[in-house]
């Protein structure tokens, strides 16, 4: 349904929902039933015993423990200590190295679920994001990840940060109304002005929103659903160690059969020729190969690693070295949505700002450079400071990060960096200079 086309009359209606008294628990406990929790299902996840058998099925490992098992019943021990050797370390790398990934990959998805404010009985309650359903009435405030899909009924000064679902790095200003009476008219998401979505931010005023999309019915849910619909393929690297194994299968096999058809033509017994024709199957077989590439790939993924970049399959690490084109989205990938005040110049006075940010976007907090007492620096970031709505957050360990607006967390982070914090702020006899002070008594 295209509910940006719609009212807010119609589309309460259209959820058999009331702005001033929300759902009932009783209704809202029966949409649960209907609609499921308010969360992203994950779908396709691979478990420990799965990606290990993913190890021991590959074409190349199949042909080494079988020719690990002939070359026991020939009796030759050695060699089948060896090969099982080899298969062990084929496996434990490849398991160690795709779970890592998987488990990282995990944590990366794994998020808090927040707690939103909901209007159930005409009383304001504070609930769990993930037991919202549609029909739900949630009130917004600055900082609040927007929990489910929603239709907005107020908006008072209300901007939105959509740069996960949109790429669009500036934050967009909502408002109420239905923005077309023409159903044919398509508008993409970004320019829904009275519409919110999963997992984009509050970064400015407040609102009230009516709930129309829970979990995989959002549009955040719609985009996790394609992406775990893609179908894995093999590698380049995978394909040609399968058809090399194939290959080595189906000749090993020919030339024994060759030599043992000889031998008894020869009048040899069938005995010894079975096993000189076991034995050159087994010779044909490369043993060191796939362990040789397992350890080359491993290296190659450690290294990768280090550079924070994250390899889930370790044969993608031989695709990586032929890739010509990558195409990502930019902002909040190539780029940290995240603005900087680079130099403050004020009546003959400049500072240079440019080195004083952690290398995450976080700011610590035994970085200030210090008051300039008695400079025009000072009212500026003092002033840039105030007449804004951004915070700065504690994230633990002196470090903080900006919440709101990007330019005007610049100038929060600005202020900060010479040792006006905001909060502080509030308190002007522990952080003003005395000069500002002396001119605030004057006036």
């Amino acid at each position: 349904m295209n509910w940006h086309l719609l009212g807010i009359q119609e589309s309460l209606s259209n959820l058999n929902s009331d702005s001033q008294s929300g759902l009932t628990e009783s209704e809202s406990s029966a949409r649960r039933t209907q609609y499921g929790l308010n969360e992203l299902i994950e779908r396709g996840g691979r478990t420990p015993w799965q990606i290990l058998w993913a190890q021991l099925t590959a074409t190349m490992v199949l042909i080494l423990i079988a020719a690990a098992v002939l070359a026991g019943l020939l009796g030759d021990y050695k060699n089948t200590i060896s090969i099982l050797a080899i298969v062990a370390l084929y496996a434990v790398l490849g398991f160690v190295q795709e779970y890592r990934a998987e488990q990282a990959i995990a944590a990366l998805k794994k998020m808090s679920v927040p707690n939103v404010r909901v209007l159930r009985d005409g009383n304001l309650k504070e609930v769990a994001a993930n037991q919202l359903v549609p029909g739900d009435i949630i009130q917004l405030e600055t900082g609040n990840v927007i929990p489910a899909d929603l239709r907005l009924l107020e908006a008072v000064n209300l901007r939105i940060q959509e740069a996960a679902l949109t790429g669009e790095s500036e934050a967009i200003e909502k408002h109420t109304s239905a923005l077309s009476n023409d159903p044919s008219l398509n508008l993409p998401l970004g320019d829904r002005r009275n519409m919110s979505y999963m997992g984009t931010i509050v970064t400015q005023g407040r609102g009230l929103a009516l709930v129309i999309a829970t979990g995989m019915q959002t549009e955040l849910g719609k985009i996790a659903d394609l992406i775990q619909k893609v179908q894995q393929e093999n590698t380049p690297l995978q394909r040609r160690l399968d058809a090399l194994g194939k290959n080595l299968a189906l000749i090993g096999t020919g030339i024994a059969i060759l030599i043992l058809i000889l031998g008894l033509l020869r009048g040899d017994e069938l005995r010894h020729m079975l096993l000189t024709a076991v034995s050159v199957a087994v010779a044909i077989v490369p043993e060191g190969l796939p362990a040789v590439v397992t350890i080359t790939l491993a290296l190659g993924a450690q290294r990768m690693l280090q550079r924070n970049a994250l390899i889930r399959k370790l044969p993608a690490v031989e695709t990586l070295g032929s890739v010509t084109v990558i195409c990502s989205d930019k902002t909040g990938t190539l780029t940290e949505n995240r603005m900087t005040v680079v130099v403050l110049d004020v009546a003959d006075h400049a500072l240079d700002l440019t080195e004083e940010i952690e290398r995450d976007g976080t700011l610590r907090a035994t970085r200030g450079l210090g008051t300039p007492v008695q400079s025009s620096l000072s009212l500026a970031v003092i002033g840039g400071a105030l007449c804004n709505d951004s915070k700065l957050i504690d994230t633990g360990d002196d470090r903080f990060h900006t919440l709101g607006d990007p330019t005007e967390g610049a100038l929060v982070v600005a202020a900060a960096k010479m040792g006006y914090w905001k909060i502080p702020l509030t308190h002007p006899s522990r952080v003003l200079p005395n000069f500002l002070l002396i001119r605030n008594a004057s006036a």
